[in-house]
């Protein structure tokens, strides 16, 4: 998972993309942010539909998403057509996560609203809503998504109760943000009683978790060291460590229920941790 408004620009999609799919990792998911929050102006990011559009064309194994669009940013018929697009282009391997919005700097650059919190959430579900209809067989919106019958949805947060009505209703995985093992078991049981409340059959429960890696324990402080200066900070991203030590954290994560990860690569122009994240990804596999 790659943060876009830090700077990436198109050569390093390219590059970034084409070793996630060298390493054998299921998708490549991208932030929707127009103005960075860590490094600063001038960095800036590329829209994170059209990026993905590039990215599609290619491509041919890797899933693509956003992690997540903003209903504030994109007029739902925007978003629906900008999905059906790179799903289209990719031949099925689009991914849509959607959620309320909240960074006000950049709303404030740009000129987008940003209502009440809870007329966010009630914007989001509105636009969920009519994102199935226009995807659905019996709209008069075309082209439908190559994916029937639709793109996964992903609705993200930590277990609130907003949250977690919205993806019990609409969609088909639940992401949350950095928790604990401890935290991840704990919504993981919220989010399963939501969708039985629902009627429904447990969702997908993912989460998204910064990741730092090394072969050994010098490569490893090299790379923290170069997260820490990219962020300012003095600690170390949820996940970090050798490959095996990242690979045994997230077992414990599986055991409380994860059924996916998505690593957060913040030093983006360390290309070659990319591969590191597949060694990972396979271990886990085997």
């Amino acid at each position: 998972m790659l943060e876009g408004q830090e700077g990436i620009e198109w050569e390093g999609w390219l590059a970034l993309a084409l070793a996630a799919e060298d390493a054998g990792l299921d998708g490549l998911f991208r932030s929707d942010h127009y103005r960075s929050f860590i490094r600063g102006d001038p960095t800036g990011s590329l829209d994170a539909w059209t990026t993905l559009a590039a990215i599609a064309a290619h491509t041919s194994r890797i899933r693509l998403g956003t992690l997540v669009s903003p209903v504030t940013f994109r007029h739902v018929s925007v978003l629906s057509k900008a999905v059906v697009t790179v799903d289209r282009i990719s031949a099925g391997r689009a991914e849509l996560g959607v959620g309320a919005g909240w960074f006000e700097p950049e709303h404030e650059a740009y000129g987008f609203a940003l209502p009440p919190l809870r007329e966010r959430f009630d914007e989001l579900d509105r636009q969920l809503a009519e994102l199935h209809r226009q995807w659905a067989d019996g709209s008069d919106i075309w082209p439908k998504p190559v994916q029937r019958p639709r793109p996964p949805i992903i609705v993200g947060g930590r277990a609130k109760p907003r949250s977690l009505q919205a993806a019990a209703r609409f969609a088909d995985e639940y992401n949350t943000i950095m928790p604990t093992v401890e935290e991840a078991r704990e919504r993981r049981r919220l989010l399963a009683d939501a969708a039985l409340a629902a009627g429904r059959e447990p969702l997908v429960f993912s989460m998204l978790a910064g990741c730092v890696v090394g072969r050994d324990a010098r490569e490893f402080g090299h790379r923290l060291s170069a997260w820490r200066e990219f962020t300012g900070r003095d600690d170390a991203p949820l996940l970090a460590g050798t490959v095996d030590q990242v690979v045994e954290s997230l077992r414990s994560y599986a055991n409380a229920g994860v059924d996916r990860v998505m690593l957060q690569h913040l030093v983006h122009e360390d290309i070659e941790m990319v591969g590191l994240l597949g060694d990972i990804a396979g271990a886990l596999a085997a």
